[in-house]
């Protein structure tokens, strides 16, 4: 079992932060560069669940995680947590947790007024109105500072992960 989750753990959390790392340094900038030349590329993106990808990659980390903490800590977490190991995994889930509410707080409803206010100007056979391109920077604006925010944070679980061996 403990096989599995490891396998689990280290290939949903592989994704997660490959994907997230990609998006912040290399998608997003070169969407924003091309202005609404982007909007076909979201859209693809939306219709291949990006998001819930991020969420389902995320779910599974920390769920694996959990369990293995648990499976390693000899179902005593409370003295695991005591040992230097323990604390660093410990600080690294604790990262991965908030970066996972983060993201499922700020990009889905983000993503989907985006996706309804580009419905609406498309149905109209026009380019979003000048409040709702707005609206629209303001929400991609703010995805942007979430997702910067959620690299840092998997950047330091994944910190943590990595040296906690030896700590």
């Amino acid at each position: 079992m403990i096989h599995a989750l490891r396998l689990l753990h280290i290939l949903s959390g592989a994704f997660w932060f490959g994907a997230v790392i990609f998006s912040v340094r290399f998608l997003a900038p070169s969407l924003r560069a091309v202005g609404p030349a982007a909007g076909p590329v979201m859209a693809q993106l939306n219709q291949r669940k990006m998001s819930l990808a991020f969420m389902g990659a995320a779910i599974v980390n920390l769920v694996s995680g959990i369990w293995l903490m648990y499976i390693v800590s000899g179902s005593a977490p409370g003295e695991y947590m005591k040992t230097g190991m323990g604390r660093t995994i410990g600080a690294g889930a604790a990262c991965a947790i908030l970066a996972m509410i983060v993201g499922m707080i700020v990009n889905p409803p983000a993503v989907k007024r985006i996706g309804q206010i580009a419905a609406a100007a498309a149905q109209r056979g026009g380019p979003p109105s000048p409040e709702e391109a707005a609206e629209m920077q303001r929400l991609q604006k703010r995805m942007g500072s979430a997702n910067v925010f959620v690299s840092i944070l998997l950047t330091l679980a994944v910190a943590a992960m990595a040296v906690a061996r030896y700590t």
